[in-house]
């Protein structure tokens, strides 16, 4: 290194050490670490609230289903051992599914029939891990009288308990002369559970599926379609192209979770953006701070620019003073700006202190999730505003002629 530029390095710290010591400095720091560390958090619990919810949809709901064209499937078995021989594929269960309403001597409410296999649901819902009392094993007892499992919000309004009975009304009745007449038929509640999402857990019941059949007076041994379960749910759409092809001999119709689902989840990818694009700019009134201290800066050591520029410093010199000067600001401020956020992040995650009314909200509390991929985008995405903000006061400083700086000294 020359020993002009080497002088002007030095000098650099001079006016680094001098910079720090004001008031704008200080603010710059703090609004790209305030922006920086509210964006942290702010998409923290935007990811975690799309996980979450994720989680529990796909834990209740299947990642691929398939349903008839016809109003049921009658070789369900040939059609769910085609599926299972799918690559990818860890699940395949039958269900039946359908609007009922169930009564009490509390009152009266709709509910969401599902008949599912004990066997074989296990592989692919998540019911067993929901289970706050009872077992789903329970629907297969031994008793004259068949069960149900309900939700948890469900059984709190209805003050049902394990051991409870209730009565099963279902829409597809019978015609005679006395008029139309639906069927009934009576459960007792094998079981609670509990996902955390208050529209399952309030409308959701599951029974044994020749109990379903019984009650929705289906003839034969057919089901309403099959769940399936994937290894990856990114990678379900190839998934389900491959099992179109296999049981493209029978007559039924295919989807996945992101099909069904799709609206929601665009809904909050785009909000994720929004608030990305909207707490960036907290980070750029930061970074327009970092020029109004650098052009402040220029302005009072422009007779020192002067006198290095006449010893021999370059304007590559000058500017990479203030370039590196600027950049310095930039980088504590983005450091402190994950100090801040990421702990904060982790102590939301743990202690889930913020809680959300369950009948509002799909979740009720605050989840957070920090994925690197964005924590990464977030430190380039704010050391890069800090950067190209030093670049107009960098080109000011060595634009400078000393003859002019020095004219009346």
């Amino acid at each position: 290194m020359r020993f002009e530029s080497f002088v002007a390095l030095r000098y650099l710290f001079a006016l680094r050490k001098q910079s720090f010591i004001s008031i704008i400095s200080l603010f710059a720091i703090c609004g790209v670490a305030i922006g920086v560390g509210a964006l942290i958090v702010v998409i923290g619990v935007m990811n975690g609230f799309s996980y979450d919810l994720r989680e529990k949809i796909l834990g209740v709901n299947s990642h691929i289903l398939v349903t008839s064209l016809r109003g049921g499937i009658k070789e369900y078995r040939e059609l769910a051992d085609e599926a299972a021989r799918v690559p990818g594929v860890t699940g395949v269960t039958p269900f039946v599914y359908s609007e009922v309403m169930l009564s009490t001597r509390s009152g009266v409410k709709g509910v969401v029939l599902r008949g599912i296999d004990p066997n074989t649901s296990d592989s692919v819902l998540s019911l067993s891990k929901d289970m706050i009392s009872g077992d789903v094993a329970n629907l297969e007892a031994g008793s004259q009288v068949p069960g149900i499992i309900i939700g948890s919000e469900l059984a709190k309004r209805l003050g049902l308990t394990q051991g409870s009975e209730v009565n099963l009304l279902s829409p597809s009745g019978r015609s005679g002369t006395a008029g139309f007449t639906p069927r009934v038929k009576r459960f007792i509640v094998a079981g609670v559970f509990r996902t955390g999402m208050f529209e399952y857990d309030s409308s959701l019941g599951y029974v044994t599926i020749p109990a379903a059949r019984k009650l929705l007076g289906f003839k034969g041994d057919v089901v309403s379609g099959l769940e399936i379960r994937v290894d990856d749910v990114y990678n379900v759409e190839k998934i389900t192209k491959v099992l179109k092809t296999k049981i493209g001999s029978f007559t039924v119709y295919v989807r996945h979770w992101q099909e069904m689902n799709a609206n929601l989840f665009a809904a909050l990818e785009l909000e994720k953006t929004a608030m990305f694009i909207i707490l960036a700019m907290i980070v750029l009134v930061g970074s327009f701070s970092i020029v109004t201290t650098l052009v402040m800066l220029v302005i009072q050591k422009t007779k020192d620019i002067a006198v290095l520029m006449s010893i021999g410093a370059d304007t590559a010199s000058i500017r990479r003073i203030f370039m590196l000067q600027g950049t310095f600001i930039g980088l504590v401020g983005t450091s402190l700006g994950f100090l801040i956020g990421v702990p904060l992040s982790l102590l939301l995650k743990k202690y889930q202190f913020i809680k959300l009314p369950s009948n509002v909200y799909p979740v009720d509390y605050l989840p957070v999730r920090l994925e690197a991929v964005d924590l990464v985008t977030i430190g380039i995405a704010a050391f890069l505003l800090c950067f190209l903000a030093t670049i107009y006061p960098a080109r000011r400083a060595a634009s400078l002629s000393p003859s002019d700086a020095l004219r009346y000294e």
